[in-house]
């Protein structure tokens, strides 16, 4: 949530912080600044609205600054306005801040201070760093009477002192008037990472913005902060202690955050599901032995074999991944299993008795609520497994081991790719389980037979984009659906219903097939589009006469069914058809289709499908 860059080094900041926003602003776009240092002054433009609105702010100004720091936000404290933008300065324009997260104690921080003389201009919380910053930093002692040392150690100094008072998660990049030859970032709970040039360093939240300019960076940890200086960087922990970080290398490349020819992200990242699953799959997948080899679990599969139970903790569309997995682990491992909301989980008292294993799934490995449930496994001593994309990340460095997706960048803020592999991963794992605890041969080299031919299958749905395009078309001006599925194709449902939500601002339902006569059936009309999965399947049956429940009330029906059924023709107004896989992989075929439709219909409504109101893709505070 929010984009920060910062540059330092030999060229002009001004258009590498405005590059780095642009591709960091998936992850907010109500409003976006820099502030650039120049002859001991800061240099501030803020604007409203996307980024583009800030570079028309900023034509035709070619600044020699070569240190800066940039935002794009995602609102939580304060109207998105030009006030409420980052960067923010405290009163005596010695401190400059851009923040991602949110500071908890930020009213009682702003009533001590003010009594102390500091007058603020915004509604955030992030202008109440700033300004502690800059209290320390002028006063030249701490609370104590600790004295502050000289110089620009001063300012290092101060935001350790500052940063001391605030309860609550940040990822910063922090500038000083007084120190022209100084970058400083700091990191608690919102991911930060410093990218090592050819004497230059950039600061980002996340590795889309630097890439262009190394491959080589460093991943700060909660409590760790980074100064960099014309010598180079170190980092410390915020209690001064030097710590030791090891340079490694981006995982991602120019040309994977790149549209390549395509509209949006979103359409592109639909495209990209076989080649990404393709990746995830590949040298996981050994079918001469009939087994998975998943190397970065490998060390506590006898620990998962035996597991008594399993709760599956996630948010958004991983929740629905997650779901998919409670059926996976159910019916091939035998393994009770329950999903947990990552933000209820987190909250509650629960009951994690010796043989439960907590697998925690979020794209980014950032999600704030998903990590503090993983912290709270932790905590009461569970064994907590981790599914991310993202390398580095704070998930895939808290938990006791994991498995990544490798399905490269996911810019789109309505997740598609990732919801694949999410779930080609729990089948991967499912299967193993299952395998070592009581399924036979012949079932388990089935499972990986199907599981390796999903991605082209994947390819056919494709094909059917013009089409689906259509169904769409037909059906934009609807502002009410219902989704509907049973048994594994319930979660997709529920996905499919988010995705229309998300980026198409049509109002939609996930719902069990079975469960829309008990309450839901009463909004049938023939206005309102029924999305029914009805794939071949074991609830086959049932699912044809909820089918029938609907036309028989004057409702319209879009069918996702299996190629070559002609028994489901005559009960579907629109028909998608889908290739035949085995009843628990069919989420990974029937989730692209209803991707599709949402695409189609958010692009035929006029809307930004990549940047939809008021989301941004990660969710790094509560």
């Amino acid at each position: 949530m929010c984009g920060i860059v910062a540059y330092f080094g030999n060229k002009p900041a001004q258009p590498i912080l405005i590059e780095g926003l642009k591709r960091l602003e998936y992850r907010g776009y109500d409003s976006a600044g820099i502030a650039l240092l120049e002859n001991g002054t800061f240099q501030v433009t803020k604007s409203p609205g996307r980024i583009s609105n800030l570079e028309e702010m900023l034509a035709g100004r070619h600044s020699p600054a070569t240190l800066g720091i940039g935002h794009t936000r995602w609102a939580t404290h304060g109207r998105p306005n030009q006030v409420n933008a980052h960067p923010h300065v405290d009163c005596t324009g010695k401190i400059a801040v851009v923040h991602n997260g949110i500071i908890e104690n930020y009213a009682t921080l702003k009533k001590w201070l003010l009594k102390e003389g500091c007058t603020f201009l915004s509604e955030t919380d992030t202008e109440v760093v700033a300004n502690l910053i800059g209290y320390f930093y002028q006063r030249n002692q701490n609370r104590n009477g600790q004295l502050a040392p000289h110089g620009c150690n001063r300012f290092e100094w101060a935001v350790q002192q500052a940063l001391s008072e605030i309860y609550g998660t940040y990822g910063l990049a922090i500038l000083c008037a007084d120190c022209p030859n100084v970058l400083i970032g700091a990191k608690k709970g919102s991911p930060l990472i410093l990218g090592v040039g050819k004497n230059e360093f950039l600061i980002a939240s996340d590795a889309a913005a630097i890439v262009k300019h190394t491959t080589q960076a460093i991943y700060l940890a909660d409590g760790e902060m980074v100064i960099v200086d014309s010598g180079g960087f170190q980092t410390k922990t915020l209690s001064n202690e030097q710590v030791q970080k090891e340079l490694k290398e981006i995982e991602i490349s120019l040309d994977q955050i790149e549209l390549e020819g395509f509209r949006h992200y979103m359409e592109k990242e639909i495209a990209e599901q076989p080649t990404a699953l393709e990746t995830c799959l590949n040298g996981r997948v050994d079918l001469k032995n009939g087994r998975i080899i998943l190397g970065g679990i490998s060390n506590y599969l006898r620990e998962l074999t035996r597991a008594k139970r399993i709760i599956l903790t996630a948010c958004g569309t991983a929740w629905h991944a997650a779901l998919v997995g409670e059926f996976l682990f159910e019916q091939l491992a035998r393994i009770p299993a329950e999903v947990e909301y990552a933000s209820e989980f987190r909250y509650r008292n629960p009951i994690l008795e010796e043989g439960t294993v907590v697998i925690a799934i979020s794209q980014s490995g950032e999600t704030a609520d998903t990590l503090a449930a993983v912290e709270q496994a932790k905590e009461r001593g569970a064994l907590v497994l981790g599914i991310v994309n993202v390398v580095g990340s704070s998930i895939a460095r808290l938990t006791d081991a994991g498995v990544y997706l490798r399905v490269g960048p996911e810019i789109g803020v309505a997740s598609t790719k990732a919801f694949t592999a999410q779930v080609a991963v729990l089948a991967m794992l499912a299967i193993e389980l299952g395998r070592r605890r009581h399924l036979s041969t012949d079932t388990v080299q089935n499972l990986l037979q199907e599981l390796t031919s999903i991605p082209q299958k994947i390819k056919r749905i494709l094909r059917q984009s013009e089409a689906i395009r259509q169904i769409a078309d037909a059906n934009k001006d609807r502002e009410n659906w219902l989704f509907l599925g049973r048994g594994f194709n319930y979660p997709v449902a529920l996905e499919g219903a988010l995705k229309l939500k998300e980026i198409s601002y049509i109002h939609a339902e996930g719902l069990p097939a079975a469960e829309m006569k008990h309450g839901p059936i009463a909004l049938i009309t023939d206005k309102m589009p029924a999305v029914f999965i009805a794939t071949r399947c074991s609830q086959y049956e049932k699912i044809i006469g909820n089918i029938e429940e609907v036309r028989a009330r004057g409702g319209k029906t879009i069918v996702v069914a299996t190629e070559g059924d002609e028994q489901i023709k005559p009960y579907a107004d629109y028909l998608i058809p889908i290739p035949e896989t085995c009843e628990p992989l069919q989420p990974m075929l029937t989730v692209v289709p209803l991707q599709m439709l949402a695409y189609h219909a958010a692009v035929l409504r006029g809307h930004d499908v990549d940047k939809p109101r008021n989301l941004a893709k990660s969710v790094t505070v509560e």
